[in-house]
């Protein structure tokens, strides 16, 4: 069948990944096209198998998920990776996320909600169940409750200057701070001349300079 999603599974524990692949090939859109023991294994036989969806499992010996996954994504834009793993970590959702994977999956889903994932995954979507979800929700707003921390130590910012700073380091202008944050322009000038003082810039390129040596 042309339309067929094949499926590269990539686990260390040999059963499961027959299992795996039991339940995938109970649909008859889905092809398991081969099944590898770790990072490099996947590596080698990604070319013979041309997989539209890899699930990657993330905690295998010689190569991680996380790393084959960026190798993979870096050879092959193509392919949509699938983490799969019983650790919902948030370090690693994040790593895995940011290295080009289409989602993350724990192992302990249905069987239908794998077969759907599969190809949701393939149609472009991200997969990130619900509890998943949260836990990335978190993890970035404890990143940016960092950066904000760190900016107001390192130059004694006041909470209004350091939400101007890393609108600065975003690239807005004067008129878009002032806009988004209803000031007058005087009255985002005279911030931004504050920040200047404080971060010992002459100007905005320094500043921002400045600021993102601190972040």
């Amino acid at each position: 069948m042309s339309n067929t999603i094949r499926v590269l599974v990539v686990d260390d524990q040999e059963e499961l990944a027959k299992e795996l692949k039991s339940v995938l090939e109970t649909d008859e859109e889905l092809a398991v096209v081969g099944l590898a023991t770790d990072g490099f294994d996947a590596l080698e036989k990604m070319p013979a198998c041309a997989p539209d969806v890899v699930l990657m499992d993330i905690r295998m010996p010689n190569m991680n998920g996380v790393v084959a996954t960026r190798r993979i994504k870096e050879e092959y834009s193509q392919t949509k990776v699938v983490i799969l793993t019983t650790f919902d970590d948030s370090d690693y959702i994040l790593n895995a996320i940011n290295n080009g994977a289409s989602g993350y999956l724990l192992k302990d889903m249905g069987s239908t909600a794998l077969l759907s994932a599969v190809k949701n995954a393939y149609a472009g979507d991200t997969i990130l169940p619900a509890k998943i979800a949260r836990r990335i929700t978190d993890a970035a707003s404890r990143v940016a409750a960092d950066r904000e921390i760190k900016l107001a130590r390192a130059f004694s910012l006041s909470d209004r200057e350091v939400e101007i700073a890393l609108m600065m380091y975003e690239g807005f202008t004067n008129r878009q701070i002032s806009s988004a944050l209803k000031l007058s322009e005087g009255t985002t000038r005279n911030y931004v001349s504050s920040i200047y003082i404080k971060t010992n810039s002459e100007n905005r390129a320094e500043a921002v300079q400045a600021i993102k040596a601190i972040l």
